[in-house]
Parts: structure tokens; sequence; C-alpha cells
């Protein structure tokens, strides 16, 4: 990871635990084109691990860490991003792997922000 991408991984971790109450242990982003890519571990808490324990639960759980996540972002603009990158969020996809508790998000947005960013 490059400083910026560094950078990019705080903002995330700090964005999820402000607004989830918890955020990932460890974070490793990639800026590829337009998109910010994060790899991150440890994201479930131990209350989750334990609804994760169940079927019914990983379901609610998998809803709750995908969708719910993407509304979290879309009604609260993550501005701190937009003003590190000097790009517009546009969108963000993720998933999950319960078992393994490891996650990815893509944040999308208006710039290519690997080519702005890329070490000179």
């Amino acid at each position: 990871m490059n400083k910026m991408e560094a950078e990019f991984s705080n903002l995330v971790k700090a964005f999820r635990k402000r607004h989830m109450g918890k955020g990932p242990r460890e974070i490793r982003t990639t800026f590829c084109n337009h998109w910010a890519i994060c790899e991150m571990e440890g994201n479930l808490s131990p209350v989750e691990k334990f609804i994760a324990s169940g079927s019914e639960g990983k379901q609610v759980l998998r809803t709750a860490r995908t969708e719910m996540v993407k509304d979290m972002y879309r009604n609260h603009p993550p501005v701190e991003m937009e003003e590190l990158l000097g790009a517009k969020f546009l969108e963000l996809y993720l998933d999950i792997d319960l078992e393994k508790d490891f996650g990815m998000s893509i944040f999308v947005f208006d710039q290519n922000i690997q080519r702005k960013f890329a070490p000179q």
C-alpha cells in the first residue's frame, strides 16, 4: 500500500467504527482505476460471531453486513474519503465471508484514483 491507500484504509476503519460500533481489525487498500478495493479482516464482533453460528443468523448477518452497510454509506456519504481523494464517491460494492471473517469492499469514484495517486 502506498501512503494514500493507507490513509484511505484508516478512513474506512474510522467510518465503520463511528457508524457500526466496530471497524475491521485490518484493512488493505489498493487503488485500481476508479476503484478503491479494500480487503478487510476481523470485521465481526463477538455477538455477530455467535449470531453467525446458526443458519438463520447467517442470513440476517449477511444482509446486515452487505445491504445495510450500503445504506449506511448512502445515508452518510463518506465526505472524508472524497476530501482525501479529491474525487466524488459514486457507489459501493461489498461482500463478506462470515466463516473466514473476511470482507471486500469496492468504492467507486468519479476519477481514476490509481493514476492520480500512483507512486512517482
